[in-house]
């Protein structure tokens, strides 16, 4: 099955997003917009994985949440993968947890790593809020300058879940597994 790791935003956050994503989306519809019931923060994408790993991965993804504390975030400025001027994903940034969160997604990735279900990422976490894709580079700076502003409600971050992703013409997600941020900072 093919799994990830993340954040789930409370839908009053969500709702600022879609309302800052509706005055702009007509504009360019040759993204790929993400449907806002699909929207996560991930914080460590896992692949496919064996279901006889479930048991280690869940053990170990446990033990790595517990290890950190609760975090109040926001989302805040918006970018583009790999540049707004070739860009093929369209993202808003996150505000809190900067010292938190890159040591957490690690710790979940070495979990998971461990327990047998992925190999470590070579790049730079750098946690964001997926909201549109495009097949070809995109020359996004004017969206990117107009989603810059953005500065969303702070919401807490208290668990994080893990995550199967059923692909094809209707991309579903299917919640496996929860663990609470529990430690004491």
């Amino acid at each position: 099955m093919r799994l990830f790791v993340a954040l789930s935003p409370p839908p009053e956050a969500l709702a600022e997003v879609s309302g800052a994503v509706g005055r702009v989306r007509e504009g360019w519809p040759e993204l790929r917009w993400t449907a806002p019931e699909l929207w996560h923060v991930t914080l460590a994408f896992l692949g496919e994985v064996p279901d006889d790993k479930l048991p280690s991965l869940s053990v170990r993804l446990a033990r790595a949440a517990g290890r950190y504390p609760p975090m109040t975030l926001a989302f805040a400025g918006a970018g583009a993968f790999p540049s707004a001027k070739r860009a093929n994903v369209l993202w808003l940034g996150l505000r809190g947890g900067e010292a938190t969160l890159p040591k957490l997604a690690a710790s979940l990735a070495a979990g998971a790593h461990r327990a047998g279900a992925r190999e470590p990422e070579r790049r730079r976490f750098h946690p964001h809020l997926t909201l549109g894709r495009a097949r070809t580079g995109l020359d996004l700076r004017e969206l990117v300058d107009s989603l810059a502003a953005f500065d969303g409600t702070p919401w807490h971050a208290g668990t994080v879940h893990l995550v199967r992703s059923h692909l094809g013409p209707h991309v579903r997600y299917e919640p496996v597994d929860a663990w609470p941020l529990a430690g004491r900072g």
